[in-house]
């Protein structure tokens, strides 16, 4: 941490953007505050969003705000959050998140320091410096078309990458000191000292949650403890047990309720006790990825994937847009594969009496209906 904590020191008296790489819970933003903190900014605003929380639409009013009419509800104007960072800093967090048109909108931010409200003709510039954070491999991103390349150049000016806690086991014990002052005194309680066989399980535990994780677990025994001790077993089953709740290499021998229960175990400690919009957080992620995976072992074509996942067309093709997996579903026309499929569809359909598989395929999005030729008289 050393490196990350220089690196820090240097990049923050510039106005270069600042690119935070790391898992989830490993103190991004916390850097992110550091850097307006040490900067000529600091008297200026730090404005924080999650890019990964809101829908596109939602998104792009928080960062550039809308005029009244701008759509049903904007009943009056609302300055979005890249202006209210004005003179000072901008973090966005899970910038991957973002849609393309979004990606296009904050590109034209970094580099002319100017855009429109949602609804407006009028342009507002700013002077906000950008500090974005991603927990996903970005470059991989760009190579496969879902990151725009120019966007990750100019937030790419200076990264900083940030080690999971398993990685840097000597920083817990001062972690844990740090945390028990803090609680300490945010619950008006004495637990000064650790027990060897606690710390021991604390530094042995791989901490998928990293730094937050470790942060909620001795809120917890701070909460929790009768006496001056933080004791062995005030600590949950699975660092007691030194457990890897992340642990998926052993899929064949989980069943799949305990690896959900482990998910959402994780996704719970990560998001912290008082947290809401854990639905979210935590459902929206596995939806998403098992739409993508339906969509790629059904060649992508969305009528087959509809019949699979058991719900109806459109609210697939709504999913999809929603949840930003439009460019992987293209349809696959090599081999005659696209048509087995949807000759496969047809058949079954007409066993159903229902409309044939090419009618539907002939529906769908981007894709007009063929007309269909009157009744002869």
């Amino acid at each position: 941490m050393r490196a990350v904590y220089e690196r820090t020191r240097q990049v923050a008296p510039s106005k270069a953007s600042v690119l935070l790489l790391g898992e989830t819970g490993t103190g991004k933003e916390m850097i992110a505050r550091a850097v307006h903190e040490c900067s000529p900014r600091r008297n200026g605003p730090f404005i924080g969003v999650n890019c990964g929380a809101l829908s596109e639409s939602l998104l792009e009013s928080e960062l550039f705000g809308h005029v009244r009419g701008a759509f049903t509800g904007a009943i009056e104007n609302r300055t979005g959050r890249v202006q209210a960072a004005h003179t000072g800093t901008l973090f966005l967090d899970e910038v991957d998140a973002m849609s393309p048109k979004l990606q296009v909108k904050l590109l034209r931010v970094l580099q002319q320091r100017e855009f429109e409200r949602v609804g407006d003709t009028q342009t507002i510039r700013v002077d906000t410096r950008v500090v974005a954070a991603s927990n996903r491999n970005l470059k991989a991103e760009v190579r496969q078309g879902v990151f725009r390349k120019d966007l990750y150049y100019r937030l790419n000016v200076v990264p900083i990458k940030l080690p999971p806690l398993r990685e840097r086991r000597e920083d817990i014990p001062l972690l844990v000191a740090h945390f028990l002052q803090v609680y300490n005194e945010e619950n008006e309680r004495r637990v000064v000292h650790v027990q060897p066989q606690a710390m021991t399980a604390l530094t042995s535990y791989d901490w998928p949650g990293n730094v937050r994780e470790l942060q909620n677990y001795v809120e917890r025994c701070v909460v929790l403890a009768r006496g001056d001790e933080l004791k062995f077993d005030l600590l949950p089953t699975a660092v007691r047990e030194g457990l890897r709740d992340d642990s998926l290499d052993e899929q064949s021998a989980v069943s799949l309720d305990q690896l959900a229960r482990r998910l959402v175990q994780q996704g719970i400690a990560e998001s912290g006790d008082d947290a809401e919009g854990l639905h979210e957080q935590i459902v929206n992620r596995v939806e998403r990825e098992l739409i993508a995976q339906v969509m790629a072992a059904s060649d992508n074509i969305r009528v087959r994937a509809a019949q699979r996942l058991g719900i109806n067309r459109n609210t697939l093709q709504k999913k999809i847009q929603d949840y930003r997996l439009e460019g992987d579903n293209r349809p696959v026309t090599e081999g005659g594969r696209e048509l087995e499929g949807n000759r496969e569809i047809e058949e079954r359909s007409r066993e159903n009496g229902s409309p044939s598989g090419r009618d539907l395929a002939e529906e769908l999005p981007g894709e007009s209906p063929r007309p269909t030729s009157p009744p002869a008289e």
